[in-house]
C-alpha cells in the first residue's frame, strides 16, 4: 500500500535552468522523482480526454499518425496566451490526477519530488509540502535551450520566457534554492536540502 502521508515535494525552474539535471541528482539519492512534463507528453498522445480535448482545440493538424504534432502546436499556442491557458486546461489536470495515482504507489521513501516547469503559474505547488526553484541566469539558460532543443528558434524561446513567472515571484513562494549557474556545485546544495527533507516528519 501507498503512504498517503509522504511528503510531497516539487522542484521547478524557467525552461533551460536544468530542473531536470538537478532531479537526476536527487533520483540517485533514492528519491522518486514524477516527471510532470514528461508524463504531460505521455498523456497527450495516450489519454483519450486529452487527445480530444487538444484536437477540438488545435484541429486535425495537432495529431499525425496518433503522434502530436509539437512544433505546430508550439507555434500556435506560445503566442497566443488564450489558447496556451485552454491547452493547459486540458492537461494540467490530467497530470495532477497521474501525480496523485503514482504518488500514492511510493513507498519506504523519506519523499517524493515532482519535477514541473509550471509548477507556480498552474497552481499545484499548493498541493505539495514544499518547493525548490533551480535559478539560472537566462542568457545561460538560452544557450542551453538552443543546444537541447534545434527546433526551437531564439524568438520562440524568447516568447515561453515571456510566458513563464519572473524567477524574482517563484523565489516568494519556494522554500529552498538550488543555483545552477556553473559558478556553485550542484551536488553539496542537493545534499544539505535532502538531509533537511528527510528530517521533516
Amino acid at each position: 500500500m501507498g503512504n498517503k502521508q509522504l511528503l510531497k515535494v516539487g522542484i521547478t525552474g524557467g525552461i533551460g535552468s536544468g530542473k531536470t539535471t538537478v532531479s537526476k541528482v536527487f533520483a540517485v539519492l533514492g528519491v522518486p522523482v514524477y516527471y510532470a512534463d514528461e508524463r504531460a507528453k505521455w498523456l497527450m498522445e495516450h489519454d483519450p480526454e486529452v487527445i480530444q480535448g487538444i484536437s477540438s482545440l488545435f484541429g486535425t493538424e495537432a495529431y499525425s499518425s496518433g503522434k502530436l504534432n509539437r512544433s505546430f502546436i508550439s507555434s500556435k499556442a506560445f503566442h497566443d496566451k488564450a489558447l496556451l491557458d485552454k491547452l493547459n486546461a486540458i492537461v494540467h489536470p490530467a497530470v495532477g490526477k497521474d501525480y496523485a495515482r503514482w504518488h500514492l504507489a511510493q513507498s519506504d521513501v523519506p519523499y517524493t519530488l515532482k519535477e514541473a516547469a509550471l509548477l507556480y503559474e498552474a497552481g499545484s505547488y499548493k498541493e505539495l509540502d514544499k518547493t525548490i526553484l533551480v535559478l539560472s541566469p537566462e542568457n545561460l539558460r538560452i544557450k542551453r535551450i538552443l543546444k537541447r532543443d534545434p527546433f526551437r528558434s531564439e524568438k520562440d524561446i524568447q516568447a515561453i520566457l515571456e510566458k513563464q513567472m519572473k524567477d524574482e515571484e517563484k523565489q516568494k513562494l519556494a522554500d529552498y534554492l538550488i543555483l545552477n549557474d556553473e559558478a556553485h556545485l550542484i551536488i553539496p546544495q542537493v545534499l544539505k536540502i535532502h538531509e533537511e527533507l528527510v528530517k521533516i516528519k
